[in-house]
């Protein structure tokens, strides 16, 4: 089943970088920065967040449409909770799991892969300045059609009404060689509409591979585009170069 909480993934990226943090600043505290303490603050501060749930790249769009301050309050909410289950884990360690920085739970795969972030953006008008909607917008690499993470999520993205201006594409990971390979990839999205200018819009994504279990999700981590603008014919004017 491909239904996703992408609370799970504003948490667990949140977890992560606090403990980061903690880790970066020497650790004052002491505290214990484990596989599984990490796992069991993730635990706790899920269990104590509202869930929202998506199956394809058109609720992932909804949930961009709707940014601000409300996600912000939320993003800082999740902070706070997880500092405090950060304290709870601490003085409630698992006696049986091994608190020396060992993954007990190390991946059995041996497929090291390049993860591509979710790649999300916006398109407006370039002279009534609305967003744009009935048109599909494409995703390559090189010369070819991306493949997506699964049949949720589709490319090319046709703009609906229900997400004005808003498109988002989640590839499928790429095959390497080894893991903690750092690789540029060059994608593009080609827009062509018979109402508007064509669009080619150029932009890098550089990562490294890493070994993943089947099916992990990475939308905690979005590749966000500059906004983007059509203009009807005679009118095309540039949108950003590589970034």
């Amino acid at each position: 089943m491909d239904i996703h909480n992408t609370s799970e993934d504003v948490v667990f990226g949140i977890v992560q970088n606090i403990f980061e943090e903690i880790q970066n600043t020497g650790n004052p505290d002491n505290l214990c920065l484990c596989y599984q303490c990490r796992m069991d603050t993730i635990c706790y501060t899920l269990n104590r967040v509202e869930p929202h749930y998506i199956v394809s790249n058109r609720g992932f769009s909804r949930l961009e449409h709707h940014t601000g301050v409300k996600r912000q309050q939320t993003e800082a909410d999740i902070t706070s909770l997880s500092y405090r289950g950060i304290r709870l884990v601490n003085h409630n360690m698992r006696p049986t799991a091994p608190h020396d920085g060992t993954n007990t739970h190390q991946q059995k795969f041996n497929q090291p892969l390049f993860d591509i972030p979710t790649i999300s953006g916006r398109i407006f008008n370039g002279e009534s300045f609305e967003p744009i909607t009935g048109i599909d917008v494409s995703l390559y690499l090189g010369g070819d059609l991306v493949e997506m993470r699964n049949n949720n999520w589709q490319n090319p993205y046709t703009m609906v009404p229900s997400t004005p201006g808003v498109f988002s594409f989640w590839p499928a990971p790429i095959h390497a060689e080894l893991p903690d390979i750092s690789q540029v990839f060059n994608f593009s999205l080609k827009i062509y509409s018979q109402n508007y200018e064509p669009l080619n819009h150029f932009f890098n994504i550089s990562t490294i591979s890493k070994f993943h279990t089947p099916n992990s999700y990475t939308l905690n981590r979005t590749f966000k585009l500059p906004d983007l603008y059509l203009f009807p014919p005679g009118d095309g004017e540039m949108n950003g170069e590589d970034i």
